[in-house]
């Protein structure tokens, strides 16, 4: 069997503001949007990065008990769905919150879901999403966990709801 890998850009072990508490931010690699003034443009290219195992950074996020949860960040974190829900499984089966920025609007994560089961489960599993593309325009040092004022904070949805616009 396979060691199941992601690619990332890096690993923040602790941190206040990706997520409420003190999250374990793993940074994916690649992202289709490259958003003008991102924050981390770093992470944009596909290639970039390394791979690391899921394995390596549970153990990791276990060493800490003080953690609230993991964040997932980016690049864009739907563009490795399948590899994040094997993580975003054993991280729910701690207890521990998971949180998910995202470039993509919640509503075209479901219609990419249509085609990517992956999109769909890691959807279900995520406690908080923050999607939607940074905008420079309406960038807000204000806001709590975004950095626009157009990104919006989700809260978790039950999985019936989901599947239900799924239908339309």
């Amino acid at each position: 069997m396979a060691v199941a890998k992601l690619r990332i850009s890096g690993i923040e072990a602790e941190s206040i503001v990706d997520g409420p508490g003190l999250r374990y931010v793993v940074f994916t690699q690649g992202c289709p949007h490259q958003c003008f003034g991102c924050h981390n443009p770093e992470t944009h290219a596909l290639n970039s990065g390394y791979e690391i195992s899921i394995q390596e950074i549970i153990n990791d996020f276990l060493n800490n008990p003080l953690l609230s949860g993991m964040t997932f960040s980016g690049g864009e974190p739907f563009l490795q769905a399948e590899s994040l829900v094997l993580l975003a499984n054993i991280v729910k089966k701690t207890g521990k919150t998971l949180v998910t920025y995202t470039g993509y609007m919640y509503e075209r994560l479901l219609e990419l879901g249509k085609c990517n089961p992956s999109i769909i489960h890691l959807l279900e599993l995520i406690d908080i999403l923050i999607d939607g593309p940074f905008q420079i325009s309406q960038r807000d040092l204000q806001l709590s966990f975004r950095g626009s004022a157009n990104q919006r904070i989700l809260y978790r949805m039950d999985r019936q709801r989901i599947k239900d616009q799924l239908k339309y």
